[in-house]
């Protein structure tokens, strides 16, 4: 049984969120109230959470950063819907600890593939292609029970989302991979207005990757117009400026 919390104070949305997701199969349960809503999320065993931004007493950034400062929620994956669709809210809802970003108005069909991508992501969805072994191409290392990567002697954990674009790179063997591309088997659906959340995700992978690269090496390389590729040894800023 895979349960959904949607918490948004819209109800029209939220109940034809429940409708949909439980048509999909899903448990789902809803709350208009974000303090209520964040009760409920610590109380049950829950997969997923869907949260809207603007809400009284507790906007969907703050309540983002309270589900990931819990112990007992901080593992939980979210959806953040919002109407702010702006590149520095995404940062923003990035920032907070979301791991997908859907602006309003939204298509539900596009909600359910996220949902579904998302799970399938952190291994609770029924079509999970989360990776089973551990990965390791040059300096790098993948450990899937732990959303890991360990770079030489260091290690550090990424979210769902960060672990499974590496894993994608990784898999294409140095070569480039489209935006559209990465969209396609890291989210399931294609969407070539959604390049934004890409370049979040690969510029919060960067920033992780540098906290743990002795050698500052640059190890996913932008080709400009295209995409990125991983670059398994690293290329070192010092001596090479690409």
């Amino acid at each position: 049984m895979i349960k959904i919390l949607a918490i948004d104070d819209d109800v029209s949305i939220l109940e034809l969120i429940k409708i949909n997701l439980e048509l999909q199969g899903y448990v789902c349960e809803i709350s208009p109230d974000p303090v209520k809503g964040f009760a409920i999320l610590k109380q049950g065993d829950f997969s997923l959470v869907i949260l809207d931004v603007m809400m009284p007493d507790v906007d969907g950034f703050s309540l983002a950063m309270k589900i990931r400062q819990n112990k007992e929620t901080k593992d939980i994956p979210i959806i953040m819907l919002t109407a702010l669709g702006a590149l520095d809210d995404k940062l923003k809802g990035f920032n907070s600890g979301v791991d997908d970003y859907l602006i309003k108005p939204f298509e539900i069909e596009e909600l359910k593939a996220r949902v579904q991508a998302l799970l399938n992501r952190t291994g609770k969805g029924l079509e999970s292609s989360r990776v089973k072994e551990l990965l390791t191409m040059g300096d790098i290392t993948l450990i899937p029970e732990s959303y890991t990567i360990k770079i030489l002697d260091k290690e550090t954990k990424l979210t769902p989302i960060e672990f499974e674009i590496l894993n994608v790179l990784m898999q294409h063997h140095s070569n480039m991979v489209s935006s559209k591309q990465l969209l396609k088997e890291v989210w399931g659906y294609l969407d070539d207005e959604d390049v934004d959340t890409i370049r979040v995700h690969i510029r919060h992978l960067r920033a992780k990757i540098d906290k743990i690269s002795t050698h500052k090496n640059k190890y996913i390389e932008t080709i400009y117009g295209g995409g990125y590729r991983l670059m398994p040894n690293g290329i070192n800023l010092k001596t090479n400026k690409k």
